[in-house]
């Protein structure tokens, strides 16, 4: 396509990749120059692209970092570094030096004038940064106005650029550097752990084949491929992670699993929890995004409903006995079991978990990560739970039928038990526990209440809309005459900028939530089915997995076909 001349840099990028029309470019261009404004804050004021739409372009066009400005403190950025009239003018701020570099914010990496200007004034390397350009200006305007105050420079674990490796047996993790200028793998890892958080991902996966390498982010539940790097820096990417993730890096033929921390300011750190796996063409990794903020939303933030959170903050609360969450891998049981242990955390309550892997670390709670080949089994730890005065008991999961038994006698004297299996829904906990070789009358003594529950994608709020729902399939999905009333109206995905095109943004919880009552003791006595407790429950009012989904559907918060995947009956 032939390039009007009167464009260049981002500009001629944006019409190059599709984004912009050549002629939108050159009218855009011009209103810039008229109104004496960098070409960028002209396409924005245009709405032919946001802020953010730019930032993600300049930054992997341009293969610079992406920074979200809201995530900085302004009291930690260096101070008289640059002139205000510079950064006014060139539209550019400094973020922090770090040696002989100082690294600058800035929305449109191809204006080198800016950066050979800030280089010529300050005798330092300097690193461009993508930012949104709105932010850009809010930040230029605080730097002016603080101009005069008392700020710090920026310490070294400040931002993103920290990450601290993973714990180690019997010694705290040493911290390292993630210095942007090791090498390009080093900055392009950067990049793509930061757009991943700020994508709200729960999981990244680095994946070798035989003729390419792919990179995919798990948001609200949905594999979403990010980047494909050169074939021949898989081993460079993996040897990185491997190293900050404290694994050994010569060791290739067999799975190995880490941990790391990033530090995005000092008041921010996101762990993940690393693991690979060999595979014909290398060795895959996958990356646990952990976000310690997830288990101090509260309960009102998961999605359970009154009567649900009712009953669930009743049985926590409780002197002893044992709740249980269950689900599939994903359904959020780690998130919900935090949140309950949040909410008991207090200086008089004793809380010990014993977790494979611990993943949220919460203050005040002693926290024990298995490790099978040092024989800290989950039955060891919680034998030496026992010994140690706890008041609540968490167990990551119980797998055998040594750790079940220990985790019901220690709920029949006394304690609090919180833990989990993988079952379809809270009725069938029972019939697994019993076919695990558990003791009817121990079940019936100790258990008082399950939860089962699955996570379904949040539609977004900014663009979805009413959809028209035969009767017929409202009727086979579940909902009664009754519930057509006509009060309510059945929402579906449109897809928009806020949601990246797919419709749903975040995710909310389903539940069942069901205490374990006197019949329901009397049916597992008799070593009834899970259908006979599912009966039992239903009869009690408790809503199953499908009806919760429902009622999510009559509020407008998810749409039906979501309801329909993720409950699955």
């Amino acid at each position: 396509m032939a390039q009007a001349p009167s464009i260049s840099g981002i500009a001629r990028a944006l019409v190059q990749q599709g984004k912009l029309l050549d002629a939108d470019a050159e009218a855009i261009q011009a209103q810039a120059q008229s109104s004496n404004v960098g070409f960028i804050q002209a396409l924005i004021s245009s709405k032919k692209l946001n802020g953010l739409q730019v930032a993600e372009f300049a930054a992997n066009t341009f293969g610079y970092p992406m920074f979200d400005l809201a995530q900085i403190d302004t009291a930690y950025i260096p101070q008289g570094v640059l002139d205000p009239k510079l950064m006014q003018s060139r539209r550019i701020a400094p973020l922090f030096k770090r040696g002989t570099k100082l690294f600058v914010a800035t929305a449109d990496p191809t204006n080198l004038q800016a950066l050979e200007d800030a280089k010529f004034q300050t005798g330092m390397m300097i690193e461009p940064i993508v930012v949104e350009d709105p932010k850009l200006g809010q930040l230029i305007e605080k730097l002016i106005e603080a101009s005069g105050g008392n700020m710090k420079d920026l310490a070294v674990d400040q931002d993103e650029l920290e990450l601290a490796g993973g714990e180690q047996e019997e010694t705290q993790p040493e911290v390292a550097t993630l210095d942007v200028d090791d090498a390009p793998v080093v900055k392009y890892i950067q990049k793509i752990l930061l757009d991943a958080i700020n994508s709200g991902a729960s999981d990244l996966h680095f994946e070798p084949y035989e003729k390419f390498y792919r990179i995919r982010i798990r948001i609200d539940g949905v594999l979403r491929e990010i980047a494909q790097p050169p074939l021949a820096i898989k081993e460079k990417i993996a040897s990185r992670i491997k190293v900050i993730s404290k694994l050994d890096i010569s060791e290739k033929r067999i799975p190995q699993d880490g941990r790391m921390k990033l530090v995005l300011s000092k008041n921010r750190a996101i762990d993940f929890r690393v693991s690979t796996l060999p595979t014909l063409f290398g060795e895959k990794i996958c990356m646990r995004i952990l976000d310690p903020s997830s288990a101090t939303l509260g309960i009102d933030a998961l999605g359970y409903e009154p009567e649900q959170r009712a009953a669930l903050l009743e049985a926590i609360h409780r002197p002893y006995g044992m709740v249980l969450v269950t689900g599939p891998t994903g359904s959020g049981k780690t998130v919900s079991l935090y949140t309950c242990l949040n909410i008991l955390n207090e200086p008089g309550i004793n809380i010990s978990t014993a977790e494979d892997p611990a993943e949220i670390n919460l203050p005040g709670i002693n926290q024990v990560n298995v490790n099978d080949k040092a024989g800290l089994t989950f039955s060891a730890a919680l034998k030496s739970f026992l010994r140690q005065d706890p008041d609540i008991i968490m167990v990551g999961e119980i797998r055998d039928l040594e750790t079940a038994d220990i985790a019901i006698k220690a709920a029949q004297t006394g304690h609090m038990v919180f833990s989990t299996l993988h079952t379809n829904d809270a009725p069938a906990t029972l019939s697994r526990m019993l076919n695990m070789g558990i003791a009817p009358f121990n079940i019936a003594s100790s258990v008082i209440l399950i939860t089962g529950q699955r996570l379904a994608r949040r539609l977004c709020s900014n663009c979805k809309k009413p959809v028209d729902v035969p009767v017929e399939a409202l009727l086979a999905a579940g909902f009664s005459e009754a519930d057509l009333d006509g009060s309510w109206q059945p929402y579906g995905p449109v897809g928009c900028d806020v949601c990246k095109g797919s419709g749903y943004k975040g995710r909310v919880g389903i539940y069942q939530v069901m205490p374990i009552s006197d019949e329901m003791q009397r049916i597992i006595m008799r070593q009834g089915t899970s259908l006979d407790i599912a009966d039992q429950a239903r009869r009690e009012g408790v809503r199953d997995l499908r009806q919760s989904g429902l009622l999510k559907v009559k509020q407008g918060l998810t749409s039906l076909t979501e309801v329909e995947a993720v409950t699955n009956e």
